[in-house]
């Protein structure tokens, strides 16, 4: 993966992540509330999300490589999404995506998602995209129906977060499937 991949929609630019986005990062991702279905435990401290931008950065550079965006909507960052575990001789890859509780419920990750998705599907030349889901997680669930995501199946106790083990669903999205609904 050569340059970073800016996206533009009507509201957002998603863009790279950098070290300036930290305390963002940390305000969402140290929100226990806001944690609870992502699958790993909030954040304790401001170096914690350093590390995960740094972490994020280094996706691009891996065998199976990844992009994660900062989803930026009026200047601010309010989240990010990403496509990663890129498997090229599958043609296929994991999306991830979180969200500030104040940008939730204005269709942000909805629009930000729609510019990452194609964007996966005509560089990445994508086959498949999947997307491992809490099942008590509805707002992420109706998203990626709306989106033409399907439930594939269960992955029983297959995540260990806030000292639990926890089933995630198993949702899939076709190339055929993406461009149908265009």
């Amino acid at each position: 993966m050569n340059s970073f991949p800016m996206l533009y929609t009507s509201r957002l630019r998603l863009r790279e992540l950098r070290p300036a986005d930290a305390p963002a990062v940390f305000a969402i991702h140290s929100n226990s509330a806001n944690m609870r279905w992502f699958g790993v435990d909030p954040m304790a401290d401001l170096a914690q999300a350093h590390a995960l931008i740094e972490t994020f950065a280094q996706w691009r550079t891996q065998a199976n490589p990844g992009t994660r965006w900062g989803i930026e909507h009026n200047g601010e960052l309010v989240g990010s999404c990403g496509l990663f575990k890129w498997n090229r001789s599958w043609n296929s890859c994991s999306l991830s995506c979180e969200l500030a509780p104040a940008a939730r419920g204005q269709g942000l990750m909805s629009e930000a998602l729609r510019a990452m998705l194609d964007w996966g599907f005509a560089h990445m030349q994508l086959h498949r995209i999947e997307a491992l889901v809490h099942p008590k997680n509805a707002a992420s669930h109706a998203l990626l129906e709306r989106l033409s995501f399907k439930i594939e199946g269960t992955l029983r106790e297959a995540a260990f977060w806030n000292g639990g083990r926890h089933d995630l669903r198993v949702l899939g999205l076709l190339a055929r499937e993406w461009l149908d609904k265009k």
